[in-house]
């Protein structure tokens, strides 16, 4: 079943101006307007696709829709926002999946997230955590990789399926060690982080919001943080580039997109209001508080984002035979 949240509108003082074109034409009052939440619902992607669109229904005096639409590491979802009318009508979540990997790891892909999406605001970024079970010997990454290297093929880590940014940290991670790691996938990070603590795998790379309460609990043990500098919530907690792994940074990503041919004015004013529900308080805090940075900017700026990312994890897919088919 779709689970969808009816967000109703605020005030019309506080609706945004748009340039001369589009006055009094969007958002036509009255008419919907459907997000698009490419993960199931009560996931982070989910959780958040709510908060934004709740935000922004307020500052334009709309209604909007979140409609889930999961599977296939994100491409239905992803492929139904692509199909749409590029009237504003239809946004969505757009993340490290969909639009930076999927492309190389599917034999086959219906879009092109560099040419079929109209990139319009990075919402977040956030760090994973390097984990290992309490109990285990291993106290750094150092330690994690000299005992990869005297069993190659026999360390395993656990991620929350094919594709993700727990799996492609596991596999940037064995490719910068040197040495063969195994991949377990699961069918969530939950799942993968329950199997770390009863021994059943090695280690894991987990999104930091969902492995502080483990790790806080005494439950697993934290090595390092894949942010290109220490979090403030663990600031003791190392770096992988303090570790030893020059450049190894990485952050799973998401941001509000559109279908392609959207028109430039209506994408300005998309970003701008997009840009202001990211200053709300409420929206601010939850995103800050789980270790994540805010997104904002400009659409050029995801643009450049997504550019970026693609062909970086593009070569971790091929160097490790990576295939979701």
């Amino acid at each position: 079943m779709k689970r969808r949240t009816f967000v109703q509108a605020a005030a019309a003082a506080a609706v945004l101006p748009l340039p001369a074109w589009a006055q009094e034409k969007y958002p036509e009052k009255g008419k919907v307007i459907t997000w698009i939440c490419p993960y199931a619902a009560g996931g982070n992607a989910d959780i958040r696709s709510r908060q934004l669109s709740s935000a922004m229904a307020k500052i334009m005096g709309s209604t909007i829709i979140v409609d889930n639409k999961p599977g296939a590491g994100g491409n239905i979802g992803t492929e139904a926002i692509v199909r749409a009318k590029p009237d504003g009508y239809t946004l969505g979540l757009g993340n490290f999946a969909p639009m930076a990997v999927n492309k190389s790891l599917f034999k086959k892909i219906n879009f092109d997230p560099l040419t079929d999406l109209t990139p319009i605001m990075l919402i977040e970024k956030g760090p994973l955590i390097l984990m290992v079970r309490a109990d285990s010997p291993h106290k750094t990454v150092k330690d994690l990789v000299a005992a990869a290297k005297k069993t190659p093929g026999k360390t395993t880590y656990a991620s929350g399926g094919i594709g993700g940014t727990h799996h492609m940290s596991g596999a940037l991670f064995s490719n910068s060690a040197g040495v063969e790691m195994i991949h377990v996938p699961y069918k969530s990070g939950s799942a993968g982080a329950t199997d770390l603590m009863g021994g059943q795998v090695d280690f894991m790379f987990e999104q930091m919001y969902a492995a502080m309460p483990s790790i806080k609990g005494g439950k697993l043990r934290a090595l390092a943080i894949t942010s290109a500098k220490r979090s403030p919530l663990l600031p003791d907690l190392p770096t992988m580039i303090e570790s030893g792994f020059p450049g190894f940074e990485v952050q799973n990503w998401q941001g509000l997109v559109g279908p392609k041919g959207m028109p430039v004015d209506l994408v300005k004013y998309l970003n701008d209001v997009a840009n202001k529900a990211l200053q709300d308080p409420d929206v601010k805090e939850k995103i800050l508080s789980q270790g994540n940075e805010l997104g904002g900017g400009s659409p050029q700026d995801f643009v450049a984002l997504v550019k970026a990312e693609e062909p970086r994890w593009a070569k971790v897919v091929k160097d490790n035979k990576i295939t979701a088919d």
